[in-house]
């Protein structure tokens, strides 16, 4: 029986082995969508979005103007801090990077 056991687990660990493969940990493979230009249904494909949040972005920024940073999704009602946190590896303005954490943005701002 013990061997049974013994068996199974390898095969347990010899197929997470092929299902994880030789990614680097934390490897994603998250398309940034761009807060400026993305429609509704591209925009719900994000995390964190639904159809009533992508709606609302683009109806903010089709009143307001382009986003200057992903900060300004704030304005944008039902998105908070909590949300804002979700989206920003997710979210771009359009120059292909990654909205900077909170803190990162900070410390910037105070070399300048």
């Amino acid at each position: 029986m013990n061997r049974i056991y013994t068996l199974i687990l390898t095969g347990v660990f010899v197929a997470c082995t092929f299902a994880v493969g030789s990614r680097p940990i934390g490897a994603t493979d998250v398309k940034l969508v761009n807060i400026n230009t993305a429609s509704a249904d591209e925009l719900a494909t994000a995390k964190g979005i639904g159809e009533a949040k992508a709606k609302a972005i683009v109806e903010y920024r089709e009143k307001n103007g382009p986003f200057k940073s992903v900060d300004d999704l704030r304005q944008v009602r039902g998105i908070g801090d909590q949300v804002l946190a979700k989206l920003r590896p997710q979210v771009t303005v359009g120059d292909g990077a990654r909205a900077p954490a909170p803190h990162a943005a900070a410390a910037s701002a105070g070399k300048q």
